[in-house]
């Protein structure tokens, strides 16, 4: 297929960027659609505090009807490239029809950018922050997507390396059932290390999160304890505010354990959400006329049965020493209590053999690979 590639310049074309995915999966039991406004306000900087360290733009392919066939951001994160001592340009928000051509030339396009910056590799599918989804899906197509992954085509991967990319990193999720007790394995550590370190479970109300602030020091928590996964860069105050703005109003806080000790330093922490997969999948990306509706249902009157299992976080001097089984410990009878069956986990590295260990009580099932592509240009 012949195809224009056009920079986003216009309000037509935003709308052809962020309306495509309609296109793409039309009929797709499987794909969950991001909220169209939060697509729009990832680019801009009032409501995207990480594009003061980025340069940011995004591109859609046209065929010679003028109809948007595909869609590729391209990302230069100065922080992340200054940390990891590269110069890398990344690819995102990446989708296509099956068509080697248009998928050949939205990431030439990305390639052709980076290089005119003096970026020597391209990396995707990432974002700008690790919060941001990453990874294109490489096994598992028939499982539902989730609200904080990638969902793409069998096809997407198969183009991928068809062009020259290679895999740089892989991750893969965890699916485990919710046991009816706490498996003897936590309970014993939980006394353990509480009694051994005078550690503290804390629940917190939104008014510590909002004006206690306590959504900064988690987000400190985080920038310590992810600080040498692959390509993490550390999150400003204002990035951890806008975080909190956003995914805090979906969270119950009863599934937000806090672990504390003796002298009220914060050393763990786990998010946990209510799954939003169906509730999505029928709002198809919009709030109106009734996806306020249907999101408001999943998150306050009627949930789905499955939680999904953001992250979990312990401080660097703390990891090892069982801290994961206090938030195990509080999670497994919270989550029984509000009717959960099962539970998935955000991607996770696959060589992060520290955090894959630690759900082996749990009889888990890894699955839903993706992979993070990368090629010289």
């Amino acid at each position: 297929m012949k195809c224009t590639i056009k920079t986003v310049q216009t309000k037509q074309q935003m709308d052809d960027f962020v309306g495509l995915p309609r296109k793409i999966y039309e009929g797709n039991p499987y794909y969950v659609p991001d909220m169209e406004m939060d697509v729009r306000r990832w680019f801009e900087p009032k409501h995207n505090p990480g594009l003061q360290h980025c340069d940011v733009i995004p591109f859609v392919a046209y065929d010679e009807e003028g109809k948007p066939v595909g869609r590729i951001a391209g990302i230069i994160n100065r922080k992340a490239n200054e940390v990891w001592k590269g110069s890398c340009v990344r690819f995102g928000w990446i989708e296509f029809v099956d068509d080697t051509d248009v998928s050949y030339a939205l990431l030439k396009a990305v390639a052709d950018w980076g290089r005119s910056k003096g970026m020597d590799s391209i990396q995707g599918p990432l974002g700008i922050s690790d919060f941001d989804k990453e990874g294109m899906l490489v096994e598992d197509f028939d499982q539902t997507g989730s609200a904080i992954t990638i969902y793409n085509p069998p096809y997407y991967p198969e183009h991928m390396e068809k062009h020259g990319f290679g895999k740089e990193v892989d991750w893969v999720q965890v699916k485990v059932q919710i046991p009816q007790q706490v498996p003897e394995r936590f309970a014993r550590a939980k006394k353990l290390v509480c009694d051994m370190y005078d550690l503290k479970v804390r629940k917190l109300t939104r008014k510590e999160i909002y004006q206690g602030g306590y959504g900064r020091k988690l987000f400190r928590l985080l920038n310590e304890s992810y600080s040498e996964l692959f390509g993490y860069t550390q999150h400003t105050e204002e990035e951890a505010d806008a975080f909190v703005g956003q995914y805090v109003p979906l969270l119950d806080l009863r599934l937000l354990p806090m672990i504390e000790d003796g002298e009220g330093n914060l050393i763990a922490s786990s998010i946990t959400m209510p799954s939003l997969s169906k509730a999505l999948q029928k709002s198809g990306g919009k709030l109106l006329p009734f996806g306020w509706y249907h999101l408001l249902r999943a998150l306050k009157w009627k949930h789905e049965d499955k939680a999904e299992l953001m992250l979990i976080a312990v401080h660097p001097e703390w990891q090892a020493l069982g801290i994961n089984a206090l938030i195990f410990a509080d999670l497994i009878p919270t989550l029984n209590k509000l009717g959960y069956r099962w539970a998935e986990t955000g991607p996770m590295l696959e060589n992060n053999m520290k955090v894959l260990t630690q759900w082996k009580a749990l009889n888990p099932t890894i699955y839903k690979r993706r992979r993070c592509f990368s090629k010289e240009i």
